[in-house]
């Protein structure tokens, strides 16, 4: 299905992807830590309206 260029090319480029976001995430570790303190709660509440939104969906097609 893919040739053994494109796979090594794919390999390669997830390893520089992830090492670019390692050390992106890093150099940048204290601003997140200053600006994303309560960032639990707004993904908390996306759960929880995904949660209500299925919970609905699925009381309603009884």
């Amino acid at each position: 299905m893919f040739s053994k260029g494109q796979l090594i090319f794919a390999a390669i480029f997830a390893i520089c992807f992830a090492v670019a976001m390692v050390w992106s995430y890093r150099k940048d570790i204290n601003l997140h830590q200053f600006y994303y303190k309560k960032v639990w709660i707004v993904a908390l509440g996306i759960i929880a309206a995904i949660a209500i939104f299925a919970w609905i969906s699925f009381t309603l097609h009884d």
